[in-house]
């Protein structure tokens, strides 16, 4: 009997396991444009200091853009309303009132992957300060799932040439639409048409001891883009003019410690424009440490589209970058 007992009591667990194994397995794809987000919270809320808090946040101006554009597009939902296929959307931020006072972030609640934010609270202070707390991770929790549904998509289809798997030693998920323009000796420019211009990818190496001074970290990492750029990416003709792409000089790039490919790396983020003729935009750039050959991999995307909106195309170059493995 007490084997029997027994019996039962193992199989009660794991028929339980296989339910929940299929909850998450059955779960429906999320869904929605890169870098949206749902805000799910009561009219009176998101009219309010609450709803301004969230912007704030939410909808702060993306850094080294050449228009002001929004970190998300965001969706506003009244609780009544955010149902059915709206509930699988990738990237959700619900806030209300409640008698618990908190924010943390969910994962796949409704659809795969998914990320939501939770922030409750007793009163409007609560919840202002509860943003405040947690908008950081949120947003970085929210910008994560959004890279990787980008790389999602992009895998797709790959460009197959190996010129920096052959040049570099490195390989990098770049979609087939971009092609190589340039391959010179320690140099290679991919490129490819994008709505009013072109996204760009660029990949060379310096030598392993460049940029160990921190008190001139960003003049030196300057000196580095404007050299390359004088060398291999040249401006439109200007008769009597030297033409040249150079990090834009009225503005002071904004510059991280951060890790990519398992490495500790410099991230750069900031404007280009080209030397003696009216050309501008955003670029970001990973310097990223390769001590086994005592060198400093340098990758970078950069996007040429005069007044367009290039927020979701600086996005797809940040996905495309940090696939890189050495």
């Amino acid at each position: 009997m007490k084997t029997t007992k027994l019996f039962l009591f193992l199989f009660c667990i794991v028929l339980l396991g296989c339910q929940e194994g299929d909850q998450k397995r059955y779960l429906p794809s999320s869904i929605g444009p890169i870098n949206s987000l749902a805000v799910v919270m009561d009219d009176d809320l998101w009219k309010g200091a609450v709803g301004d808090k969230v912007r704030e946040h939410f909808a702060a101006p993306v850094l080294a853009l050449t228009l002001n554009e929004p970190k998300f597009s965001i969706n506003h939902f009244p609780p009544k309303t955010f149902t059915g296929t709206t509930r699988s959307s990738r990237s959700i931020l619900y806030v209300m009132k409640d008698s618990l006072d908190l924010a943390h972030i969910k994962t796949d609640l409704y659809a795969s992957p998914q990320r939501i934010g939770v922030v409750k609270g007793r009163t409007v202070q609560e919840l202002i300060a509860n943003i405040d707390a947690k908008a950081g991770a949120m947003i970085e929790a929210f910008k994560g799932v959004e890279i990787k549904e980008n790389q999602k998509r992009f895998l797709k289809s790959l460009n197959k040439e190996g010129v920096l798997e052959k040049n570099f030693k490195v390989s990098i998920d770049i979609p087939s639409v971009y092609t190589v323009g340039r391959q010179e000796d320690n140099f290679v420019w991919f490129d490819r048409q994008i709505l009013k211009g072109t996204a760009n990818i660029v990949a060379y190496t310096v030598p392993g001891d460049r940029f160990k001074n921190d008190t001139t970290l960003v003049r030196d990492i300057v000196s580095m883009r404007d050299t390359i750029g004088k060398k291999f990416i040249p401006g439109p003709d200007n008769p009597g003019k030297v033409t040249y792409m150079r990090t834009e000089p009225a503005f002071a790039p904004h510059v991280f410690h951060t890790e990519i490919g398992g490495r500790k790396a410099i991230e750069v983020r900031g404007l280009w424009d080209v030397k003696n003729y009216p050309m501008a935009g955003p670029f970001l750039t990973y310097i990223i440490e390769d001590p086994e050959k005592n060198r400093k991999m340098v990758i970078e995307g950069f996007v040429f589209a005069p007044a367009a909106e290039k927020r979701d195309d600086m996005f797809e170059l940040e996905a495309i970058l940090k696939t890189i493995r050495f």
